[in-house]
């Protein structure tokens, strides 16, 4: 059984100012994110990692490095934020005012839905998240790994391997630096131990 801690990254300057979408831009953590990533380090150092992952965008590799305690940290694309479309670099209030019609159909239906009007369906998302985590369990058939991804894509696969509509992905909170414990047995079945915790 592959026991999978899964964060979302700490804090960056986009999160700070309103939360402002960001998806594929590259940020890194502010002060408080690092010192988000630090304190996970110190909640999770009992924990003998195998492995530790994350996505290629740096807000997330540097929370994955400073979580581990400085453990070699692989990257896979499959972790990268939703690309949010034209909702990028702006506030959930901001693009509501430009165009509301967007926001109805992604909350209605984000499975098949673009984000953004031009970004990813929800199932394109799920679809390679699921595909890393499948291979993840062949590689390490048990042991614990670290996961760093993002708020959007832990969310809609969560939602998905928890059995709930894609439409409801919304009702799991993950906070800047917060740690979703879950197992995965050899069929990819998921067994939820803590969501948004901080041990």
């Amino acid at each position: 059984m592959l026991n999978v801690y899964l964060l979302r990254h700490g804090q960056t300057a986009w999160n700070a100012d309103g939360n402002r979408y960001c998806g594929r831009t590259d940020l890194p953590l502010t002060a408080t994110g690092l010192a988000q990533a630090e304190a996970v380090s110190q909640q999770l150092k009992t924990v003998p990692f195998v492995a530790v992952y994350a996505s290629p965008l740096q807000r997330a590799s540097q929370t994955a490095h400073l979580a581990s305690g400085g453990k070699e940290v692989v990257t896979d694309a499959r972790l990268i934020e939703v690309d949010f479309g034209t909702w990028e670099g702006k506030t959930k209030e901001a693009f509501m005012a430009e165009n509301e019609r967007l926001w109805s159909e992604w909350m209605k239906d984000p499975g098949q839905s673009r984000a953004g009007g031009s970004g990813e369906t929800g199932w394109a998302v799920v679809n390679r998240v699921d595909a890393f985590f499948r291979e993840l369990v062949q590689r390490h058939p048990d042991g614990n790994v670290l996961v760093v991804a993002h708020n959007g894509v832990n969310r809609l696969y969560l939602a998905h391997k928890l059995g709930m509509p894609l439409r409801h992905y919304r009702k799991l909170e993950l906070d800047n630096s917060s740690v979703t414990h879950f197992t995965l047995d050899s069929l990819g079945e998921l067994t939820l131990k803590r969501l948004n915790s901080y041990l």
